[in-house]
């Protein structure tokens, strides 16, 4: 078995909506079935024994070697802690080559989980030993170290709720939610609101207590020292016992309660010291630590803190309880899970001899063993929720400290005997502020019922029915794909909207193009959804990049189908058929939002059958409103666009919209029928939308079918008389579709330049120009300099091959090199003639042809 070509399918893709990783796998005939390896499956389930029964794939009773591996990695995930259900194994139509579909919650995690399968298959193979014990802890260890913490996930699982689309911008917990302009973002339990001067002040201790005190919070007395003689002399001012604590610190780290010594004190402002060089001491408030978390102007949630500690048993070590306690599965060394493990290190055993205790000393049953001086989770402390217990006055006094310090996420720190009563009248006091407050004692308390922080964190992001999500048009097909994106681009920007488009030109901002080359894939859409100057996203949508990633975004507003027709680039990357081509195209249809919409071209078969796989609405478009398809559709009541009578007219019941083709300059007067299918499909788009009909009425009259608008794409330029048609037409159904619309334009005499991409199928080749034949005097041939994995010259001769018996072609060229055929065609074009120039580097031969033109 050989695994290879192991691609992360990052968004909705061919095989499901969920992330994936797809690999080939190539099996040798004895691997086409495990019946041919005797008591192989009794060996792997020796290795594995959780894995899932091995079901025949396919119509054969054969159960492959690559099932075998997509169950196998998706089984030690699953044991590994993962939430993963999805997998399947496809037979090519390579024989023994299969495409195996494995999901994945954490990508490093799923190619891990490939790995290690490979691994145990092969072990069972060749019956030798396999540590499953290690592979599922390297698995749990990878997935705790790269997923989301409690914190963050809390929130980002709040999100999902609601439908609003979230992505991570880095490894750690920088997140952001919503699209566009109307994205937000999270760094843990900061929001992009977070002042970083809030942030500042909370750090600063002793200005945060200055500034709570100036508004009415009680807070500790205390001061600034800078040595252990002063804090202990600050001790003696403000009168036994203090704290001592670093004056910007976090997670309870050097901080010394309850001190009552001068030695003690020096101790503790030594331990402080590791930590900053600015100390503080303040008055040590009896009582206990409750941390009130604050979200926007509410109190969300409040638990009460205790450190680290163990009870006696009269049996155990004080080390042996602290590692039973930490044998809870809750317990772990990060803040991945529930708890953290109690540390048992040099501070523990401090406190443990203040105590008269020692680390092999056995308490008696029921004696409490404090191992800590503060309460802190990180240290092993737990965790009470006491949110149902706060007093409003108490809860008052956390709001007032956070708005006092300027944050929308906070934790108070409070000391006081209890919550049920205001601060005041049990001499507590506010004694932090924290920006980044850690939601793990909220979320997964150790006693008491968890709270719902991610949702008040995303309901003070996101008001109630904001899902932060744009307007997102996806526009896939054979055929028609770049000016169809191009305009409903255009026809969003006619509306106010600020719109960002990718496509086979590039990635355009307003209008403004920041990248180059064929940028129609999910890499060049999700930088568009990164950007916050976008109101209205509009992508094509290619097949090789669905393909590699899948799809950028997890639903779409609108998804449009151009058409299939014959097809294109048949036979790469296991697409074979046309009907494999389709079901790869409708991914964009089945990832319509619910109340989103699919325009499909109702005269292609193939493409009005995608109308069952889409859960929003269907808007069909056609030029013949009789279509058996449209005119059902239509007495339905539904959304459908075609032409009539000169007119386009967009109808559902009632409703209807008419718009003269004389006033859509890009079909000549209607007279261009792809642009016609074009201008439909964009105005459906827009419709799904929901743009205002004055505005699309403006956007068509002003969509100029010109070289710097539409590159490539029909572009009618006047060359000493003669008409000259640039376009980058390049399959049979393109080329069909330009040949119509030429024989409706006058001519003396007809000339085509033409190349054929070398990864077509050779059919593909030889029929674009049996399609030229018959409407043109003049062929020139021409040979670029990527071939594309074809030999020198076969292109051209297939490209002959199809002119063999042309009706109205009389003359024959071969070129080398395209700028020389333009050239050539050029200088033979006489006033009256046209010519039809079938571009392959767009904006290079564009250039050169306005160059010629300028030169008359």
């Amino acid at each position: 078995m050989e695994v290879s070509r192991i691609r992360a399918l990052r968004g909705p893709n061919l095989w499901s909506h969920h992330t994936a990783i797809e690999a080939i796998v190539a099996c040798t005939p004895a691997e086409h079935s495990i019946d041919q390896l005797p008591g192989f499956e009794v060996r792997l389930r020796a290795r594995f024994p959780g894995i899932s029964a091995l079901q025949p794939t396919g119509h054969a009773d054969a159960i492959p070697m690559a099932h075998v591996l997509e169950l196998t990695a998706l089984g030690l995930q699953a044991q590994a802690g993962c939430p993963v259900t999805f997998s399947r194994t496809t037979q090519t139509v390579e024989p023994g080559i299969f495409q195996v579909v494995v999901e994945y919650t954490e990508e490093a995690v799923g190619r891990l989980a490939l790995e290690l399968a490979e691994k145990l298959c092969r072990a069972a193979i060749d019956d030798t030993p396999f540590d499953l014990t290690g592979a599922l802890s390297q698995l749990r260890d990878l997935d705790e170290d790269v997923r989301l913490g409690p914190s963050t996930g809390a929130i980002v699982n709040a999100a999902t709720a609601r439908n609003i689309p979230y992505r991570r911008l880095t490894n750690g917990s920088l997140v952001m939610f919503g699209w566009g302009s109307r994205q937000r973002c999270i760094q843990a339990a900061e929001m992009d609101t977070t002042s970083a001067i809030a942030e500042s002040i909370a750090q600063d201790k002793q200005l945060t207590k200055n500034l709570l005190e100036a508004a009415g919070v009680p807070v500790p007395i205390g001061r600034a020292v800078d040595s252990a003689d002063d804090a202990w002399a600050a001790a003696c001012e403000i009168g036994l016992p203090v704290v001592v604590k670093p004056k910007d610190g976090n997670q309870g780290k050097g901080v010394t309660v309850n001190v009552m010594t001068q030695e003690d004190i020096k101790i503790a402002y030594t331990a402080a010291a590791e930590f900053r060089d600015d100390i503080m001491v303040e008055r040590f408030l009896p009582g206990n630590d409750f941390r009130l978390l604050v979200v926007g102007k509410k109190l969300i949630a409040a638990a009460r803190r205790d450190p680290p500690q163990v009870v006696g048993d009269g049996i155990h070590s004080v080390r042996q309880l602290v590692d039973l306690v930490n044998s809870d599965p809750r317990r772990g060394s990060g803040h991945a899970t529930s708890l953290t493990k109690i540390r048992f290190d040099d501070i523990a055993l401090a406190r443990l001899a203040l105590q008269g205790y020692e680390a092999d000393s056995i308490p008696p049953n029921g004696q409490r063993i404090i191992l800590r001086n503060n309460a802190n989770l990180s240290t092993g402390g737990t965790a009470t929720d006491v949110t149902d217990d706060v007093h409003p006055e108490v809860a008052a006094r956390a709001v007032e400290a956070a708005q006092m310090i300027g944050l929308d996420i906070c934790g108070v720190d409070v000391v006081c005997d209890s919550v049920l009563q205001p601060i005041e009248e049990q001499r507590g006091g506010v004694v932090e502020v924290n920006a980044a407050p850690g939601l793990r004692m909220h979320l997964s308390p150790s006693f008491g019922k968890g709270r719902p922080v991610g949702e008040a964190i995303i309901s003070n992001m996101f008001a109630d029915g904001d899902d932060g999500r744009i307007p997102v048009v996806a526009v896939t097909g054979t055929n028609g794909k770049t000016t169809t994106v191009r305009l409903i681009a255009h026809l969003l920007t006619a509306s106010g909207l600020r719109v960002g488009m990718t496509n086979t030109d590039g990635v355009y901002i307003e209008g403004r193009r920041i990248d180059s080359g064929d940028c129609s894939g999910p890499r060049s859409a999700r930088n568009v959804l990164l950007h916050p100057d976008v109101d209205a996203a509009v992508f094509e949508t290619a097949r090789g990049g669905v393909l590699r990633e899948g799809l950028a975004f997890d639903r779409c507003k609108v998804a449009v189908v151009t058409n299939i027709g014959t097809g294109d680039h048949l036979g790469l990357n296991y697409i074979t058929t046309v009907e494999d081509l389709a079901v790869l195209k409708r991914v964009i249809v089945q990832n319509v939002a619910d109340g989103g919409v699919a325009v499909l071209n109702a005269a292609d078969p193939i493409v009005a059958g995608m109308a069952a796989n889409c859960r929003g609405a269907v808007t069909f478009f056609a030029g013949d409103r009789g279509h058996p398809v449209m005119a059902t559709h239509l007495a339905q009541g539904r959304r459908a666009v075609y032409v009539e009578d000169g007119y386009l007219i967009a109808a559902a019941g009632k409703e209807q919209h008419k718009i003269a083709l004389a006033e859509v300059p890009i079909t000549r007067h209607g007279s261009i029928g792809f642009q016609v299918d074009n201008v439909m499909a964009a105005v459906a788009a827009a419709w799904g939308v929901g743009i205002d009909w004055d505005a699309i009425r403006v956007g068509l009259k002003t969509f100029a079918n010109d070289s710097d608008n539409a590159p490539g794409r029909f572009n009618v330029f006047n060359y000493r008389g003669a008409t000259l048609i640039a376009d980058y037409g390049h399959n049979p159904d393109a080329i069909l579709a330009l040949v119509q619309a030429v024989d409706t334009m006058p001519a003396k005499r007809r000339s085509v330049v033409i190349s054929g991409a070398g990864d077509r199928r050779d059919e593909d080749i030889r029929q674009q120009t049996q399609i030229l034949g018959g409407t043109f005097d003049d062929v020139l041939l021409y040979q670029d300099q990527c071939q594309r994995g074809r030999e020198h010259g076969e292109v051209l001769a297939l490209l002959r091959a199809g002119l063999a018996n042309a009706a109205r072609t009389s003359r024959v060229d071969d070129i080398y090199g395209e700028f020389l055929a333009i050239d050539t065609a050029l200088s033979r074009l006489n006033a009256g003639d046209l010519c039809l120039i079938l571009v392959d580097q767009v904006e290079e031969a564009l250039a050169h042809i306005g160059k010629r033109i300028a030169e008359g």
